[in-house]
């Protein structure tokens, strides 16, 4: 017994100096990679992102690979839904940012994206997803 309360104070003195624990708070930003158009995932994926937008978390959406046909208004009956989320999104605040590249490989022109949503850069995705306490979930 004494052996085992010996063991036990050691790994608490261990553990206690060398770990540190995230807590996440009410209002970190989130950030969600989404490099999906399915249909399913996509709207998975920005729907959560809207619920915690209304929970008071700053919301970023990356879309990027085939998510930035989500980004089109070519594809807007395909992805109404999608759209008018981002759309909310956007309207409460909360950032939509495209790939540059995915929109130049998939032929979607800044154009053609939907009102609001931005054409992204290295500045504008880093100085979202590096904001001290970001939180970040990828579909």
């Amino acid at each position: 017994m004494r052996y085992f309360k010996l063991c036990f104070m050691w790994t608490i003195l261990l553990f206690g100096m060398t770990s540190t624990f995230a807590f996440a708070g009410n209002t970190d930003p989130l950030f969600i990679n989404l490099t999906s158009e399915n249909s399913h995932r996509s709207l998975m994926a920005i729907g959560f992102g809207r619920a915690q937008q209304e929970r008071g978390h700053p919301v970023t959406i990356f879309l990027n690979d085939t998510g930035v046909k989500l980004a089109s208004k070519q594809y807007s009956a395909t992805y109404k839904k999608q759209q008018e989320i981002l759309r909310k999104i956007v309207a409460d605040n909360g950032k939509v940012i495209v790939c540059p590249t995915c929109m130049n490989y998939y032929k979607v022109s800044e154009a053609d994206l939907v009102t609001g949503l931005k054409k992204g850069n290295p500045d504008m995705t880093g100085s979202q997803l590096f904001q001290d306490h970001t939180k970040t979930m990828a579909w």
